[in-house]
């Protein structure tokens, strides 16, 4: 559900490995996916996938797993819209930004949805054609102990050929892959610039530094167990792995979409407001991107 970079990715994956998988996106990717098949351009291989595509939320109903890869700004208006559909038992998988998106949907619409951390460089380049360049890996854990079987369903992805791992520190690794969310995205946006190019530039690698220290003081003072590595080496480790990456909020600034900070960088400043944390390197990036979507998105 939500079938855009990430959903047809991992969804491609799961199809060309003989599962039977249903992307449900918007008219243009269905219309070109139910005529041409999806085309996956990755790192190790180019194929013509053969699934199926619809806009009707209605192909979820007989779904044993859905992945839930819908924007953060529609987690509560496409919870709700989907609960009606699910089959009974059915795992919903929220692979997306930011780390409560989880709670929003238990909340919203009664769905105890898995989280996953997703690291994967990937982007749409015309209808139904996805472009990878990096990782392509999941984590998976449990917030709400519902005694799941997560290790199967880690196998079904890893049987895909998507490396996935079960954690027992789930709300630790979300929020690792936010502080390294927020080092780059809005810098990249900014910057226009792939991933190992902040790294490489003195200025960006200092920026991203204060950024993820700002980020680290506030999981710290909401109690999260965050890993024992330094963050702010694991920041610029990303690059060796996703060096041509670009990041989803550039993307969506260049198709004049909008876009995830605020959920992202805009989160730790709301976050660090409550807890009074400082925040002014992420409340300087946040402003600029919203100055910078603001100016890019398209009419209605």
């Amino acid at each position: 559900m939500g079938a855009g970079a990430v959903g047809c990715y991992f969804g491609g994956m799961l199809a060309r490995a003989g599962a039977d998988v249903t992307l449900i996106g918007r008219p243009h990717h269905v219309e070109a996916i139910a005529r041409d098949g999806l085309f996956l351009d990755t790192l190790h291989f180019q194929q013509q996938v053969r699934v199926s595509a619809s806009t009707d939320l209605n192909a979820a109903h007989q779904a044993g797993i859905v992945l839930f890869c819908v924007k953060t700004f529609d987690t509560e208006d496409a919870a709700k819209s989907l609960a009606a559909h699910l089959a009974p038992g059915a795992a919903v998988v929220s692979l997306q930004n930011g780390v409560d998106n989880v709670e929003r949907m238990r909340s919203a619409a009664g769905i105890d949805a898995v989280p996953a951390v997703v690291y994967v460089a990937v982007a749409m380049t015309a209808p139904g054609r996805v472009k990878h360049s990096g990782r392509g890996d999941l984590i998976i854990g449990d917030f709400f102990g519902g005694g799941r079987d997560l290790e199967s369903l880690a196998a079904v992805f890893t049987h895909a050929g998507v490396p996935c791992r079960v954690s027992n520190n789930i709300a630790g690794d979300l929020w690792t892959k936010m502080i390294i969310n927020c080092a780059y995205n809005a810098i990249s946006a900014l910057g226009r610039a792939k991933y190992a190019r902040l790294v490489a530039n003195p200025w960006t690698r200092e920026l991203m530094k204060q950024v993820t220290e700002e980020a680290v003081a506030i999981a710290r003072a909401s109690g999260v167990r965050l890993p024992e590595a330094d963050m702010v080496d694991a920041v610029w480790k990303l690059a060796e792995t996703m060096s041509g990456a670009t990041s989803s909020t550039a993307q969506d600034i260049a198709r004049g979409n909008r876009t995830e900070i605020d959920a992202l960088n805009g989160y730790l400043v709301r976050r660090g407001a409550q807890l009074g944390v400082p925040t002014p390197v992420n409340q300087t990036l946040h402003a600029l991107v919203k100055l910078l979507e603001e100016s890019a998105q398209k009419p209605a």
